[in-house]
């Protein structure tokens, strides 16, 4: 390994040489970033389940991957396997035989209803008390895999492990909202730490469900624009009421660019920074003084190396949320002072909706196509600015630039901040 493979604090230097995503725009690189660019919303009604006494009755869902009947956890896989597949192709490599580790973001799903009523149904499960402990006493009863693999949090690492021919135990993480960027988080530090040569990092989120969008509605955290569901996600807005629930996944396949240049692997982007912070001011809420915020980022660009100034434009986390939208701007504001006005950022999560665990890995994804392409995706639905954050939110349509680095923010409940650094190329 060369002095050039290197970064400025003497770690492998970190490419990505694949990505692959899903979500309600579609499948496929392709498919999604045609449509993101065209400022194209895939937030719809609800068909799944019934919606007639929810107050919300819209998400960004995956209708398209005929999983029958549907569950939350066969979805997560789903998804999660079409985006690991298209990238680990992308990357050149075979997707039976990757040979190297997995960092999966999941979601904590719980049992669905249907699957809960029918242990309920079972002849010996009569119990009179509900929940897990019911369930752990028919399992110990009745020994079955089926109930072993539903009650498994890392049972979709599993089974892509086995389908992807990852090496290792994979490991199964959940960090609420930053879920995905920190998957991308530690196949960056597995690989600068020289326990392997590549990883995969996936995030993935099928869990829109009934009981969840109960539970989002009783936070009142979720958007009841239901009559305009394409219009209902409205980051930075002044009308913003509310974030969208939806699913998806991201995949990259991270790799040290002294590897990915001796098998000629065509570079998409490279990894330069990861900023991490915990925030223990509330359970669902945001420091009000953004400090956590401000300290992720800060480490993003001291792990990369820059300063504010080399950042050319930012994928927000921007949920859409009265709350979130306001504490952002302030972190943001606090390390990029007046340089933030004329620093372009966007939130996906306009088209998209909030795919939750898988957040942090797709936009990650949008983020290396960002720099790519030199086409910035636009914040839709921004018809009333909301003059407390003056931002330039590349409003309602793409825009072209020359971007040599941006930042991709996910901050999740629970006090989980994530600020990934991705360059364009490595730094000369």
């Amino acid at each position: 390994m060369s002095s050039s493979d290197l970064d400025f604090l003497g770690r492998p230097i970190v490419a990505i040489t694949g990505v692959g995503v899903v979500s309600s725009l579609g499948r496929g690189v392709a498919e999604n970033w045609s449509a993101l660019t065209g400022g194209r919303s895939g937030i719809h009604s609800i068909t799944r389940f019934p919606t007639g006494n929810l107050r919300t009755t819209i998400a960004g869902t995956v209708d398209f991957m005929n999983v029958e009947p549907w569950s939350g956890i066969d979805l997560s896989y789903a998804l999660a396997e079409a985006a690991g597949t298209e990238a680990i192709e992308r990357a050149g490599l075979h997707p039976e035989h990757f040979n190297a580790p997995l960092f999966l973001a999941a979601p904590p799903i719980e049992l669905e209803w249907s699957q809960r009523l029918y242990l309920d149904s079972l002849p010996d499960a009569v119990l009179e008390e509900a929940g897990y402990d019911r369930l752990m006493q028919i399992a110990t009863r009745r020994p079955s895999e089926s109930i072993y693999n539903l009650t498994l949090f890392g049972g979709i690492s599993e089974r892509l492990a086995d389908k992807l021919g990852t090496r290792g135990l994979p490991v199964t993480l959940s960090t609420a909202c930053a879920s995905g960027a920190t998957a991308i988080q530690l196949g960056v530090e597995a690989i600068r730490r020289g326990e392997t040569e590549r990883a995969l990092a996936i995030g993935t989120d099928g869990s829109v469900g009934a009981e969840a969008l109960v539970r989002f509605s009783l936070l009142s955290a979720l958007s009841t624009a239901n009559d305009q569901p394409e219009k209902a996600s409205r980051p930075f807005s002044k009308d913003r009421d509310g974030f969208v629930m939806a699913e998806g996944a991201g995949a990259l396949v991270l790799e040290s660019l002294a590897s990915a240049k001796a098998r000629g692997a065509e570079i998409l982007g490279v990894l330069l920074g990861c900023g991490e912070s915990a925030d223990d001011f509330h359970r669902t809420r945001s420091k009000p003084d953004a400090s956590p915020i401000v300290a992720a980022i800060n480490i993003g660009l001291s792990d990369a190396g820059l300063t504010p100034d080399r950042i050319g434009y930012i994928n927000a986390h921007g949920t859409s949320t009265p709350e979130n939208d306001r504490t952002e701007y302030s972190g943001l504001s606090q390390v990029f002072g007046e340089q933030l006005a004329q620093t372009p950022i966007s939130s996906n999560k306009s088209m998209i909706g909030h795919t939750l665990t898988a957040a942090g890995a797709i936009e990650a994804v949008f983020s290396v196509l960002t720099l790519r392409e030199g086409l910035l995706p636009p914040t839709i639905n921004y018809d009333v600015p909301d003059p407390a954050i003056p931002l330039d939110t590349v409003a309602n349509a793409a825009r072209s630039a020359d971007v040599f680095a941006a930042i991709s923010n996910s901050f999740g409940f629970g006090g989980q901040n994530v600020s990934l650094v991705i360059g364009r190329e490595p730094i000369g």
